[in-house]
């Protein structure tokens, strides 16, 4: 009898301990998730440090689709973890003369172009270039070289920036609320420039000369407009209210992008996105 009642504890006390160790098991899974849940890139978009990418391209350039997709899929997809990828598409002029005339060039980006490359120390310019935070550059269509920089991107101290109070005023004007903090610490100028660019959010194109002749080019966050509105300093924010002139541009088809720039194209420091609600 003795020993019957010993097994019968020993197989309870054994039941006991399963049950605890189950128990306990599923509160560290549910744990584990919430905390995968917290650390998930797309869930938490306050701990990601906005990051600006620039594509330099164009039409008439048969290396610059492939750049071209690449941003694109950094746009939509947004893979990395600690970043916000906001990004720019901006179309040069000088490939316009060999057969097909890009329909959303301009100089105005041939020159920011060659402002970077000064800040690079490059003796020419060439497409596609891509450029992340005015820090780095490199050949547009390197996936790879594209996620070293915005890693590198990420480390380094930004100034805040908010878009807020977007509206339509009348059919072409937008007007928008726009504040930034203070430059950080370790800037060493003397102010920084605060831009705003209007950018379509989607083109696409049907090329019929050139050396894309006969493809259909889609672009993603196409620069149509940017434009100074301010600036900043170590020591004080830049609070105000701005208006931006759409022109001919479809407000249901724009970016808005907020930029805290050194002057002459230099280093990025604060950067923000926003599209007008409908």
């Amino acid at each position: 009898m003795k020993n019957t009642k010993l097994v019968t504890m020993h197989f309870r006390f054994l039941i006991i301990i399963s049950v605890a160790f189950s128990l306990l098991l599923l509160i560290s899974l549910r744990h584990l998730q919430a905390a995968g849940t917290k650390a998930g890139p797309n869930n938490d978009d306050t701990s990601r440090t906005p990051v600006l990418i620039e594509l330099f391209t164009s039409e008439g350039c048969s290396s610059c689709p492939p750049a071209d997709a690449l941003l694109e899929r950094l746009d939509r997809s947004q893979p990395a973890r600690d970043a916000d990828l906001i990004v720019l598409s901006e179309h040069v002029d000088y490939w316009n003369d060999i057969g097909w005339r890009d329909p959303y060039s301009s100089h105005e980006y041939s020159e920011r172009q060659s402002a970077y490359a000064s800040h690079f120390g490059l003796s020419s310019i060439y497409t596609p270039q891509m450029v992340v935070d005015g820090h780095f550059e490199f050949v547009g269509s390197d996936e790879r070289r594209a996620a070293q920089a915005i890693e590198n991107a990420t480390k380094g101290a930004k100034t805040p920036v908010t878009i807020s109070s977007i509206h339509l005023s009348g059919d072409h004007t937008v007007v928008l609320h726009l504040e930034t903090g203070p430059l950080p610490s370790s800037f060493a100028g003397d102010y920084a420039e605060v831009l705003i660019a209007t950018a379509d959010d989607m083109d696409e194109s049907h090329v019929s000369r050139g050396e894309n002749a006969g493809r259909t080019l889609k672009h993603v966050a196409v620069l149509r407009n940017l434009i100074q509105v301010g600036k900043v300093s170590r020591t004080d924010k830049f609070s105000q209210d701005v208006s931006v002139y759409l022109s001919k541009l479809d407000p249901r088809n724009i970016r808005l992008v907020a930029i805290v720039q050194e002057p002459m194209a230099g280093r990025v420091w604060g950067v923000e996105s926003a599209k007008l609600s409908n």
